[in-house]
């Protein structure tokens, strides 16, 4: 009996926190839901998102939505909501979280032509070539679209149009199947950075 009291003492502690896990997990999805419904009616009741984010030791400025992966950016993009997109970049939100179909707000930005959106976020670092699970790009996303302003900041910014997917096309690929004298492939000529000046150009590790 005594060599069982001994070892119900010692697996109490793991049994009280197997306890706790679940209703503190509970709590920070609560929290986290309840954030993004606040951001969704930010137009009916906007204190309601800063009370929020002003509870010390609050970490839902990144939370996402159980069903799509969406953050609050994601919202605040798809709405073209550039005073909010400025209020919770300005709040540490991360600009690179992308939802369950690995799209980042930035990609969402460039899929509906929100200008101000794309230059709000690489101004922010959102990575400007980074890639959805099929592989597609921001670019391949403004080159499909022929947002050619959209394209114009993407490659000053140092999107590289030779970057490939999934399918092995690239932005460019993707330009020239439109034809020739299709506007987008002046785009690209015209704006495009030199290779070692691309967002995708940098070496790590030590030099010699």
């Amino acid at each position: 009996m005594a060599a069982v009291r001994t070892l119900i003492a010692a697996l109490a502690p793991a049994f009280l926190l197997a306890g706790l896990a679940t209703p503190v997990a509970a709590q920070m999805l609560s929290e986290g839901t309840e954030f993004l419904r606040a951001i969704e009616k930010r137009s009916e009741d906007s204190s309601k998102v800063t009370e929020i984010l002003n509870v010390p030791g609050a970490t839902v400025i990144n939370a996402r939505d159980l069903t799509s992966g969406r953050t609050a950016l994601h919202i605040v993009v798809a709405d073209r909501d550039a005073s909010w997109l400025s209020y919770l970049i300005s709040q540490r939100a991360n600009v690179n979280l992308a939802d369950n179909q690995g799209v980042t707000p930035l990609m969402l930005a460039v899929q509906i032509g929100y200008v101000e959106g794309v230059e709000a976020l690489l101004a922010a670092r959102a990575r400007v070539d980074v890639t959805n699970s099929a592989g597609e790009t921001p670019l391949m996303f403004a080159v499909h679209s022929r947002s050619t302003e959209v394209m114009r900041v993407l490659l000053q910014a140092g999107a590289d149009p030779d970057r490939r997917d999934n399918s092995g096309r690239s932005a460019r690929d993707y330009a020239r199947l439109r034809g020739a004298n299709d506007i987008t492939n002046d785009v690209l000529t015209r704006f495009e950075r030199p290779a070692s000046q691309r967002a995708g150009s940098a070496t790590y590790g030590p030099s010699f």
